[in-house]
C-alpha cells in the first residue's frame, strides 16, 4: 500500500490536534477545579448536579428570608416590650389614684401622667416597621394602625399577619394584628366582671372575683340590688338574671355582709363597704375592651371623681375596673410576646438545619463536579508527554525523503 506524503501530513495533523485538545481540556479542568467542563462530559452527573444546585438556591434565599423575619419579629418584639413597661407603669399609677389621702389637684395630676403613658402607648402601636409601613395594620401595611378618638382609639387595620416562607414546608408571620393586641382584652377576670351602676349614692366597692364552677356559668346578665330597711336598719340584697328570674340559689333579701363573698351560678366575687338604699351592680360577661378606651376611662374616673363617700366609692370601683382591665392587657400582651419569642426561636432552629443542608448540598456539588487534581496532574503530565513525543516522531518522519538518498 502506497501512503503519500499528503496522508502523512493529514494524519499527523489530526493526531496532534487530537492530542492538543485533549491536553487544553485538562488544563481547563484543572483552571476551574470542575471535573464536568460541558453536560456532554457526563450527562447524568450534569442533570443532578442541576437539581442540587436549585435546591441549594432556594435554600440560600430560605435563609435570606429568615434573616429578614428575624429583623421584622426583633421590631415587633420590641414594640411589646415597650407596651408592656407602659402597660406596669400605669397600673402604678392606678394603685397610687387609689391612695385616699390624694386631694382633686393630685388626681388630675395623675390623670394627666396617664395621658401621657397613653400618647406613648398609641406611638408604640403606631410603630413604623422600618420600610414605609408599620408593623402592626395588619395586611394593611400602609395604613396607620391607631387614630386617636373621644373613647379612645380606632383600629384601620385588618386582622391579617404577614407571612414570609422560611423553609420549604414552612411560613412564619413577622407581624401581629394591633387589633389582637391593643383591643383583644377581656374585662373583668376574663369570664365575667363586676361593676357598679352609675348613679349610686352608698359607699360600696365591688370586685369581681373568680370562677367558682365554670360548668355552672350561664353567660347571663344580672343585677344586685340592695335594700335598706327597719330601725335598725338592715341591709340585704336580691340578685335577679335578665329575665327578672332570681339567681339560683341564693333567696331573695339576702342579708348583707360586707366583704362576704356572693356566690352563684358559678360566679364568686364580693362588695365591701356601706351601700345606699336602691344601690345596684351588675354582675355580666366580660367583653372585649381596647386598652385605649380603658385608659380614656380612667382619665374621665379621675378627673371626675368628688372627695365624698360617694364620690370616692365611684372612683375606688371605677379604679377596680380599669386595673383588671390593665391586667389583662398585660397578659394578652405577654403571651402574643412569648408567641413571638417562640416564633423567633423557631428561626433559629431553621437556621440551623438550613446551615446542615447547605454543608450537605455542598458536599453532593463537590462529588459530582469537582477535579481530581493528582489525578488530573498526572494526567497532564501523560498527555504532554505524549504530545511532544508525536511532535518529535512526525517531525523526524516529515525529514525523510528518498532524494536525501540520491547521489
Amino acid at each position: 500500500m502506497r501512503i503519500s506524503t499528503r496522508n502523512i501530513y493529514e494524519n499527523a495533523t489530526t493526531q496532534l490536534n487530537t492530542l492538543q485538545s485533549n491536553m487544553a481540556r485538562t488544563q481547563n479542568q484543572l483552571a476551574t477545579n470542575k471535573r464536568m467542563l460541558t453536560a456532554a462530559d457526563d450527562p447524568i452527573a450534569s442533570a443532578r448536579a442541576l437539581e442540587v444546585t436549585q435546591s441549594k438556591s432556594l435554600n440560600e434565599q430560605y435563609a435570606t428570608n429568615r434573616s429578614n423575619a428575624n429583623s421584622s419579629l426583633s421590631l415587633v418584639e420590641g414594640a411589646l416590650n415597650n407596651s408592656g413597661d407602659l402597660l406596669m407603669d400605669v397600673q402604678t399609677l392606678v394603685v397610687q389614684a387609689g391612695n385616699g389621702t390624694l386631694s382633686k389637684a393630685d388626681r388630675n395630676m395623675i390623670a394627666t401622667e396617664i395621658e401621657a403613658r397613653m400618647d406613648d402607648l398609641m406611638g408604640v402601636a403606631n410603630t413604623s416597621d422600618g420600610a414605609g409601613g408599620y408593623l402592626f395594620s395588619g395586611y394593611r401595611g400602609t395604613t396607620i394602625p391607631f387614630v386617636q378618638t373621644d373613647t379612645g382609639a380606632a383600629y384601620q387595620g385588618d386582622q391579617g399577619q404577614r407571612k414570609l416562607q422560611v423553609g420549604s414546608s414552612r411560613s412564619i408571620a413577622i407581624s401581629d394584628s394591633g387589633s389582637a393586641i391593643f383591643e383583644n382584652n377581656r374585662t373583668g377576670n376574663g369570664s365575667y366582671q363586676t361593676v357598679m351602676v352609675d348613679g349610686n349614692q352608698g359607699g360600696a366597692v365591688g370586685l369581681s372575683g373568680s370562677v367558682s364552677d365554670a360548668s355552672k356559668l350561664t353567660g347571663h346578665n344580672y343585677k344586685l340590688e340592695f335594700k335598706v330597711a327597719g330601725t335598725p336598719a338592715v341591709t340585704t340584697y336580691t340578685v335577679t338574671d335578665s329575665s327578672g328570674t332570681p339567681a339560683g340559689p341564693l333567696p331573695t333579701d339576702e342579708p348583707y355582709v360586707s366583704g362576704k363573698q356572693i356566690s352563684f351560678d358559678g360566679t364568686s366575687f364580693s362588695i365591701s363597704g356601706e351601700p345606699a338604699h336602691g344601690d345596684k351592680f351588675e354582675v355580666k360577661p366580660s367583653q372585649k375592651e381596647s386598652i385605649f378606651t380603658t385608659m380614656t376611662s380612667l382619665v374621665k374616673a379621675l378627673r371626675d371623681s368628688g372627695d365624698d363617700t360617694n364620690g370616692r366609692a365611684t372612683l375606688s370601683n371605677k379604679l377596680i375596673t380599669a386595673s383588671e382591665s390593665l391586667k389583662s392587657s398585660l397578659d394578652n400582651v405577654l403571651t402574643v410576646r412569648a408567641s413571638v419569642g417562640s416564633r423567633m426561636k423557631e428561626l433559629d432552629y431553621l437556621d440551623s438545619s438550613g446551615a446542615d443542608l447547605g454543608v450537605q448540598y455542598e458536599a453532593t456539588l463537590s462529588k459530582l463536579q469537582d477535579l481530581d487534581i493528582v489525578k488530573a496532574i498526572s494526567e497532564y503530565a501523560t498527555q504532554q508527554t505524549t504530545l511532544e513525543a508525536a511532535q518529535k516522531s512526525f517531525k523526524t518522519m516529515s525529514s525523510l525523503s528518498l532524494f536525501n538518498y540520491i547521489g
